[in-house]
């Protein structure tokens, strides 16, 4: 597992011990557990922003998107972005993106699609679109439709500007009917709790994080048509069933026109 660092925490290490699975270390585990500690919910907006992945993947793929690029997808999960896609499309065609060894190294995990589709791994850090997108070309048809989806990465580039010069990069490439879908977090549902989650996670969490109002989330939109219901906590993105509690992560679809 050359270039793994065991013993730095690593935010896809940790959302997967959130997330009850197994690819993590005792540094991940701890740091984990000092964030539960702070605020309990953490676990609960885990499991609420991999839902909305699915809930909004699932739509994508619906309204007859046939290209994803992942960028930040995290160690292998359940329901992972080439799962959801080609379950109602086989056809569907997947790039995942991640600059964290340990998730090259499960990367044969996530390469076993549908023999009618393909996925593909991309190893390239957000902060390198240039690169992300000449890599993707070898599976991806950029004249043809492209979902972009960014869950829970945008928020460790913490210079707002440099944040929007990645998104238009990306936007840019993709001709119109593609989307961008994105997750992002915030402090506006529990407030001072999620302050100091990021206050703590920034001393010890690695990769920095910012947190962004919901305006200013929505606001790496412009130019888009933002899909109802807009911008909102991602356990209320098209729920199913009972109107579920919000959390400090919101999340946005939105079309390029």
């Amino acid at each position: 597992m050359t270039g793994v660092d065991f013993d730095s925490p690593h935010s896809a290490r940790i959302w997967n011990y959130w997330l009850g699975g197994t690819d993590n270390f005792p540094v991940d585990r701890a740091v984990g557990d000092e964030i539960l500690e702070l605020l309990p919910d953490v676990a609960t907006l885990a499991r609420a922003s991999r839902g909305f992945l699915e809930r909004a993947v699932t739509f994508l793929a619906s309204a007859g998107v046939r290209q994803f690029l992942d960028i930040g997808t995290g160690l292998p999960t359940a329901n992972n972005t080439h799962q959801v896609a080609q379950a109602v499309a086989p056809s569907s065609r997947v790039v995942y993106v991640d600059n964290d060894p340990l998730v090259l190294v499960h990367a044969r995990t996530l390469l076993t699609g549908t023999v009618e589709g393909a996925t593909a791994y991309v190893e390239a850090d957000l902060r390198d679109p240039a690169r992300i997108l000449t890599e993707a070309t070898h599976t991806l048809d950029f004249s043809q439709p492209v979902a972009v989806t960014l869950m829970g990465i945008l928020h460790h580039v913490t210079d707002t500007s440099e944040a929007h010069s990645i998104l238009a990069t990306l936007l840019a490439a993709v001709p119109p009917g593609s989307y961008l879908a994105l997750s992002h977090a915030t402090n506006v549902i529990h407030g001072a709790a999620s302050d100091e989650v990021v206050r703590q996670w920034n001393e010890v969490g690695g990769e920095p994080l910012v947190l962004r109002s919901p305006g200013e989330i929505e606001a790496f939109c412009t130019g888009l048509d933002i899909l109802p219901p807009g911008v909102v906590s991602v356990s209320r993105w098209r729920p199913t069933g009972e109107t579920p509690p919000e959390v400090d992560e919101f999340g946005v679809v939105a079309r390029k026109h």
